[in-house]
């Protein structure tokens, strides 16, 4: 088992609780896994497979994710392949051929594939070393990825009942644990959870104050030259912001369903196989991405659910490097979530389940302590100090205030404003404005007009929507969109209960030097200190990678990720002995690329 990580992989040891997966499906155990994003799921099946006689079967949702996988296994010597629509009648034939013929040892298929009557019938003539359901969060009803054809995949268990089975997923919370195993028919499984912390990864909230200038001021302070993902609600948003980007000297793309489908995998494409570019999407962007090397995930518009976010910002840092998940939002954001649910056609115990998740991530970014504790605590994990050191609110103290009596006053005016208003309206009343609405709805002679003028019109903005993310205040969508009271704001009106806002905080973003990983995070996740001439060595390694990638039309990534190159920088080897203690060159990299690493390094000493 060592010498297969070693040789096909390039790694020197396990992580976690990798090997004891492993040990339990060499011993035809069947496992749940919940590992977050890059902390190596995919080795729990791949080794099994090559270990176990006969095939690994790997249910995967995506072509792109399938394609990419085994583009990343040849190029460590393993035999591997994919069934999908993507390929001609005789290629498939082909790759069946080589199975039957024991020539593969990983085979990876669409769950709509693997359902076909004729296809079950193969894999029932077929040595099967064991099942692995990838992306298992797919199977839940209640997730932010659903697949329907997941549901069917309990049929393993009947028609292979003595070929272990693996679920993976980096994004369950405790509900969806439960829901894979009962619809996987997995109830007799072990469960293996490592946890979901993400250490190398910063977490940065802002309210939305010009969220495209915030972004900009984000990345180019911080990401220079950097490749990441800007995600947006609407289309629309996706077309405009890339195009601002552009303008800006940003190097980026858009990305959405309704793009012309050879422009979007062009797009995707380019993002996989250069440097340096920024993907402006919708959430159509994502799934299958494997590209180690995402240096930042923003968000310009709320996500639905915490689930959604973590998937989502986990696509940023996969190597274990520094990087950042930064996020605004605003009542706007709230309002349209709100109304996508309340007018979503979906049964009224799912809109129940979608409401609570949309405040489950309103609170997480209104809280004023730390972020990545509450990530973790949501989906049923701890952390082990109540400050990470790797969050905006752990790295700059967050003031809050007594908010009762202002809460009061913006409670009164939505009642007193007979509930049909929206925060704007409802602003210039507390703050006194006179204007022609106000004038002709007669509210200049109410009891709240004017009584709020010791805020600004920025803090009352953050009020109204903090009370409207703890639930205090609801959004009428049957009438004009106006704000209305709950049953809960009683008991902020009868001042029987206290309520602290949290102040909002402009971020004083630090130089990209000084954006390093928490200093609680194990040692595999911190990035060496690149500087004089190692940073040319880097540079030439760098080029040198781009070079041979570019010659077989395959990612850059995937003949060596940036840690890698780190590592190759660090030890300098002179030889293909010091090669083999390089992180992540295997034996079959090493044989095909060692005397251009070595090349590099010998020129560089000159």
């Amino acid at each position: 088992m060592q010498a297969v990580l070693q040789q096909s992989f390039g790694y020197d040891s396990f992580w976690g609780f990798q090997r004891e997966v492993i040990d339990h499906t060499l011993a035809g155990g069947d496992s749940l896994v919940l590992m977050p994003t890059g902390g190596g799921k995919s080795l729990c099946y791949q080794i099994p497979s090559l270990l176990r006689p006969g095939v690994g079967i790997v249910v995967s949702p995506l072509i792109a994710l399938m394609r990419d996988q085994v583009i990343a296994l040849k190029e460590n010597g393993v035999k591997a392949a994919y069934i999908n629509s993507s390929l001609e009648s005789y290629e498939v034939a082909t790759i069946i051929s080589e199975v039957r013929n024991g020539e593969i040892d990983l085979l990876y298929v669409a769950p709509e594939r693997l359902l076909m009557e004729h296809f079950l019938e193969l894999l029932e003539t077929l040595q099967i070393a064991l099942f692995a359901v990838d992306e298992a969060h797919c199977v839940s009803q209640w997730g932010h990825d659903f697949r329907p054809h997941y549901l069917g995949l309990s049929i393993l268990s009947t028609r292979f009942p003595n070929i272990p089975r693996i679920a993976l997923t980096a994004t369950a919370d405790e509900p969806t644990r439960n829901e894979i195993l009962q619809r996987l028919d997995l109830q007799k499984a072990n469960m293996f959870v490592a946890g979901f912390d993400r250490p190398n990864i910063r977490y940065i909230v802002m309210p939305k104050d010009s969220p495209r200038q915030q972004l900009l001021k984000f990345i180019n302070a911080e990401h220079k030259g950097d490749s990441g993902i800007v995600y947006c609600l609407s289309r629309r948003k996706v077309e405009d912001t890339a195009h601002w980007l552009v303008s800006k000297g940003w190097n980026a793309l858009p990305y959405h369903a309704g793009m012309d489908k050879n422009t979007r995998q062009d797009y995707q494409d380019r993002f996989l196989r250069e440097d340096g570019i920024v993907i402006v999407a919708t959430i159509a962007f994502g799934m299958g991405i494997d590209k180690p090397d995402v240096r930042f995930v923003a968000h310009l518009d709320l996500p639905k659910n915490l689930e959604s976010y973590y998937q989502e910002t986990g696509r940023a840092g996969r190597d274990g490097l520094p990087s950042n998940a930064f996020l605004t939002f605003g009542m706007d954001d709230i309002a349209m979530l709100n109304s996508f649910i309340d007018n979503s056609a979906a049964e009224e115990k799912i809109k129940q389940v979608e409401r609570r998740k949309l405040a489950a991530i309103i609170n997480f970014c209104e809280l004023p302590s730390c972020r990545r504790q509450a990530l973790m605590h949501y989906f049923g994990d701890q952390h082990p100090s109540s400050n990470c050191g790797n969050c905006d609110n752990c790295l700059t103290t967050v003031d809050t205030w007594d908010g009762l009596e202002a809460a009061q006053k913006a409670l009164s005016c939505v009642y007193r404003t007979d509930q049909r208003f929206g925060v704007v309206y409802l602003i210039d009343v507390l703050l006194g404005v006179l204007n022609e609405r106000i004038i002709s709805f007669g509210h200049k002679n109410i009891s709240t007009f004017g009584i709020g003028k010791e805020h600004s019109r920025t803090v009352w903005r953050s009020i109204f929507r903090q009370l409207t993310g703890a639930g205090y205040l609801a959004v009428d969508y049957e009438g004009h969109g106006g704000l209305r009271l709950t049953q809960k704001s009683r008991e902020i009106l009868r001042g029987e209960v206290k309520i602290a806002f949290r102040k909002d905080v402009k971020h004083a973003f630090t130089s990209k030097s000084k954006n390093k990983a928490s200093p609680k995070s194990p040692k595999k996740k911190k990035a060496p200190v690149i500087s004089g001439k190692s940073q040319h060595l880097w540079e030439e390694l760098r080029a040198m990678r781009l070079n041979l990638a570019n010659k077989q039309g395959i990612p850059a990534y995937m003949i060596f990720s940036d840690k890698t190159l780190d590592s190759l920088v660090d030890i300098k080897p002179r030889n293909n002995r010091e090669l083999g203690n390089v992180f992540g060159i295997g034996a079959n990299k090493q044989k095909k690329y060692g005397k251009d690493i070595l090349k590099v390094i010998a020129n560089d000493r000159l």
